[in-house]
């Protein structure tokens, strides 16, 4: 078993998160409960897998987790693409939030390789 804590793409799943609940909370009262629900359960379930993943004794098994962490962080940025073009929410946290999805992905797919070699 691998320490989640330790690996930097939870770090920054987690990091993920948080900037995504600190997002919501700019958003209009009228959608906090749409799009802002499906941000929350996407930006949780980013660092969750890859703890979740990290509890598994196969790699192929973790390299599954890592896979919907992924697809997690792809649906969020989808989310945060409308949330910028409907101008809802803090601008500058969309930004932010979009750059660390960036890093995310290319963190986690460089990880993946990592396991299949």
């Amino acid at each position: 078993m691998r320490n989640f804590k330790e690996l930097k793409i939870w770090q920054k799943g987690f990091e993920i998160s948080i900037n995504s609940y600190k997002l919501i909370e700019t958003f209009p009262q009228t959608e906090r409960y749409s799009l802002a629900q499906q941000i929350t359960r996407a930006s949780v379930s980013i660092p969750s897998n890859i703890a979740e993943g990290s509890s598994r004794s196969s790699d192929k098994e973790y390299h599954r987790f890592l896979e919907i962490s992924l697809g997690s962080s792809f649906e969020l940025e989808t989310q945060y693409l409308i949330a910028k073009e409907l101008h809802f929410g803090n601008q500058e946290l969309i930004e932010k939030g979009l750059k660390q999805l960036d890093e995310e992905q290319k963190m986690i797919i460089a990880f993946q390789k990592i396991l299949k070699s």
